[in-house]
């Protein structure tokens, strides 16, 4: 017997958990098909020497009473459960170049932002008031970021240029870059990306800035057992290898690698765009659209090291920095040159559990680009699908983790002998785990030029069929959370999801008071 469903989600990435959830707590019947051993997407964490590592969710903004992450998560009914530790009030993020060994701080609240900064930069107070209040003024701007109200685009706001807006803020080139420093948050670029990209993404980390106790795999967790609460039938290790449709164009059912077959009345996808639309058919798809999709580039991959300590021997940090061998790099970071990598890179540390005034683990992350690992290209390598990449690969990869390393010592001058184990993700671990096209680690480069290019509406031309995920709206946490309720509002009416947040903004705000 096949089971049909109201709602059937192709992918469990945040998009397609929070889509499921919402429709699930509308009494709906949902499925989630998930091809991976591990549900989540970016959510993922993996484990090494019985420590644990995120692979994309280092930390989160926007989670404090009253944000909008804090009140999307309340609807979703996690946020008292998810375990966060809140970062430094007085630099959650420091930027940091070359030799210079001041560590230049993005400070949590407003306020505070512009005082940490204002030490460094006691000429610049008015800019910096100029730049928090241009970020706040765009990001209200976008539909659902106060969560309810507002609910079509500017289109003003999204041809705003990142490089022309931060110059025109200040002519200081040090307070450019510094402002710019955490641009690996949207893959690197600032001299073409629109600024509202930028602000959407900063601004959440100055309202609140919070670390996933344990990783990000606890946010999927929380969704997934609250999804089972209401009914949904989750199941992994079942890719979706076909879609099946009637005469009219409609999909009615799906089929599995493993041969199963499931029917719904209405599809969402929350997979790989262009993995949508091998499983719709080309036939079936508009030329424009296909060439429009096709025609997108990749963001920048990257390579991860994960460097396990040995006990007690690096005191913990509460922040995470973002370092550049030198100013001019932040513009666009990567872009890198293969023989000086990493020219840049993302540090976070993990607190150790038994002695807390020190790290158990680092990360260190930087740009890399697919080129770099085209000839394993065709390798796959899963826990679902095991294959080994073979011995050059292995030692690619400790090449890399050596000069990371390298890298890190200027800073840590120490970490070698602190260094108990060490391992690593390159641009294929993303690409099969988390099924992102060549791995990359945000959807397709945005351009102020042409910012609805590279948009999709939640709406494709068969019917009934949805999407969701980082190509809609935006990517992260809160972009791919604010596109799931985009996309739930076609699919249960604007003016429902509305009333429903609506009804909880008010009750939150009753119980407050």
């Amino acid at each position: 017997m096949k089971t049909e469903f109201d709602i059937l989600i192709i992918g469990s990435g945040l998009g397609g958990l929070v889509s499921a959830l919402i429709l699930a707590k509308e009494g709906l019947k949902v499925c989630i098909l998930e091809k991976n051993n591990q549900y989540g997407g970016n959510l993922q964490t993996f484990s090494r020497d019985k420590l644990i590592f995120d692979t994309g969710v280092h930390y989160l903004g926007g989670l404090s009473a009253g944000q909008n992450l804090h009140q999307f998560f309340s609807y979703l009914e996690i946020m008292d459960e998810l375990e966060l530790q809140k970062m430094d009030e007085d630099g959650y993020d420091k930027i940091t170049f070359g030799e210079d060994e001041i560590e230049y701080p993005h400070a949590q609240g407003y306020k505070n932002f512009i005082e940490q900064l204002f030490h460094y930069f006691p000429e610049e107070r008015e800019n910096l008031e100029n730049y928090c209040e241009e970020i706040q003024r765009v990001c209200n701007q976008f539909p659902r970021y106060n969560v309810v109200g507002k609910d079509h685009y500017n289109e003003e706001i999204l041809h705003l240029n990142t490089k022309r807006f931060i110059e025109s803020i200040t002519q200081n080139k040090k307070l450019q870059s510094v402002l710019l420093g955490s641009n690996f948050l949207y893959g690197g670029d600032s001299e073409n990306i629109p600024f509202y990209v930028h602000a959407l993404t900063v601004n959440s980390y100055i309202q609140s800035a919070y670390k996933c106790v344990k990783g990000g795999s606890q946010i999927s967790k929380l969704l997934i057992r609250k999804l089972r609460q209401y009914g949904a039938e989750i199941h992994k290790h079942s890719e979706v290898s076909e879609f099946i449709f009637n005469e009219d164009n409609s999909l009615t059912g799906v089929k599995t690698k493993g041969g199963k077959e499931y029917s719904a009345k209405q599809f969402i996808s929350n997979i790989e765009i262009r993995s949508t639309i091998k499983l719709i058919g080309e036939k079936r798809l508009k030329k424009s659209f296909l060439n429009r999709v096709l025609s997108w580039e990749p963001v920048s991959s990257c390579f991860s090291v994960y460097l396990v300590l040995k006990p007690q021997t690096i005191p913990n940090f509460n922040y995470n920095i973002y370092h550049y061998s030198n100013e001019k790099l932040v513009w666009n970071a990567y872009r890198y040159k293969k023989n000086s990598w990493p020219e840049t890179y993302m540090l976070s540390c993990t607190q150790s559990k038994y002695e807390p005034e020190f790290a158990e683990s680092l990360t260190a992350i930087s740009y890399m680009d697919f080129n770099e690992v085209k000839e394993w290209e065709k390798t796959v390598n899963t826990v679902v699908d095991e294959h080994e990449r073979g011995e050059l690969y292995g030692k690619f990869k400790m090449g890399k983790a050596e000069k990371m390393i390298t890298a890190l010592e200027k800073k840590i001058p120490n970490i070698r002998n602190c260094i108990k184990n060490i391992h690593t993700s390159s641009p294929l671990s993303y690409r099969d785990y988390i099924g992102s096209f060549e791995g990359n680690m945000y959807g397709y480069i945005k351009n102020s030029e042409n910012p609805l290019q590279t948009m999709v509406s939640p709406r494709t031309k068969i019917n009934n069929l949805f999407l969701t995920g980082q190509s809609v709206n935006m990517h992260g946490i809160l972009g791919c959370t604010i596109g799931a309720f985009n996309t739930c509002a076609e699919i249960l009416g604007k003016e429902l999801l509305e009333e429903r947040l609506t009804q909880m903004i008010n009750k939150n705000k009753g119980e407050e008071n």
